[in-house]
């Protein structure tokens, strides 16, 4: 669909050349370029507040994948003001502007529309030096896959609505969710790293696919290695496995080497659909460690799950 739009020409769309970038990155100077992504969905939790909190983590997670900084957001709500009241939208914004101010950006306005089902995301506008940024090109062969966040958000926030698990249940989750990467993305930046996207919608199979087609490198998968949340495992042997895990696997498994083999426990985590996901980050063997004890000391995760390895052309590899 989107090649059927007329292409930028402006030599400062900087993005327009980085296969799959996570956000718009516009250059104003040479040493500065603004940031932009925008992004909202409906409740995956039934505390407000909570929703708040991770709508704005998983918007400001784009900017951080890229090594930005978050400056101004935008509200971005749909709410059904005749059947819930104003007291539960106050919650919501008061949650999302917590984590804005955790940020570091400033809330600096926003739109509202009446709508069925509630709705709430930003639109966030950063900064990023684009001489520095990290992007989806650039994983080398030879370089470590670190995760940042355990997977199996999906698979929990389909158990919650269907009433399996309760908030309590999943509450290592949750805060996961609520967790902005910006603790994560100044250790990769610290450290240095070759590449770096962000694990949403698309699952851990769709994100790691897209950088190894933005940087022609095959990704191999650890499956034993895969970090999962509390009770995914559980909830996905029941069938509790959301509609976008099977748009992600129509799509993205016919690119997998030997799909067909890979266990069917591995393609529930690798194929599910994340709200606020860890960041994927290739890094180079020698760094690795490095990286790892300062993501452990900055509190974030460290999960080495895979490495990067040549290719004639790009690719995924699922290893047991």
């Amino acid at each position: 669909m989107l090649c059927q739009l007329p292409p930028s020409n402006d030599p400062n769309l900087l993005s327009s050349a980085i296969p799959f970038a996570d956000a718009g990155v516009y250059r104003i100077a040479e040493d500065q370029a603004l940031v932009q992504s925008v992004d909202f969905f409906t409740p995956v939790v039934d505390d407000p507040y909570r929703y708040g909190q991770i709508a704005a983590a998983n918007a400001l997670s784009d900017i951080f994948a890229m090594g930005g900084r978050p400056l101004t957001v935008l509200n971005l709500v749909g709410f059904p003001s005749c059947t819930l009241g104003t007291e539960v939208l106050t919650e919501i914004l008061k949650g999302s502007a917590q984590k804005v101010a955790e940020a570091g950006a400033v809330v600096v306005g926003g739109h509202t529309v009446e709508d069925e089902e509630p709705k709430f995301g930003l639109a966030v506008t950063g900064l990023v030096d684009p001489r520095a940024m990290v992007t989806t090109v650039g994983a080398r062969p030879g370089d470590r896959l670190i995760l940042t966040k355990p997977l199996g958000t999906g698979i929990l926030t389909t158990a919650l609505k269907g009433e399996v698990l309760d908030q309590a249940q999943m509450s290592e989750a949750i805060e996961g969710m609520a967790t902005l990467n910006q603790a994560a993305a100044r250790v990769m930046l610290e450290v240095g790293v070759s590449a770096c996207t962000d694990i949403t919608g698309f699952g851990l199979l769709g994100h790691g696919l897209e950088m190894a087609e933005a940087s022609g490198v095959c990704v191999v998968l650890e499956g034993k290695a895969l970090p999962a949340y509390p009770q995914v495992r559980e909830m996905a042997a029941m069938g509790l496995v959301p509609e976008g895990s099977y748009k992600n696997r129509d799509y993205y498994l016919p690119r997998v080497e030997q799909a067909e083999s890979i266990p069917a426990e591995v393609v529930d985590l690798i194929a599910d659909p994340q709200t606020s996901g860890g960041l994927l980050i290739a890094v180079a063997a020698d760094k690795a460690r490095e990286l790892e004890e300062k993501l452990q000391a900055a509190g974030c995760g460290a999960y080495a799950i895979g490495r990067v390895e040549e290719s004639p052309g790009w690719g995924m590899r699922v290893e047991e």
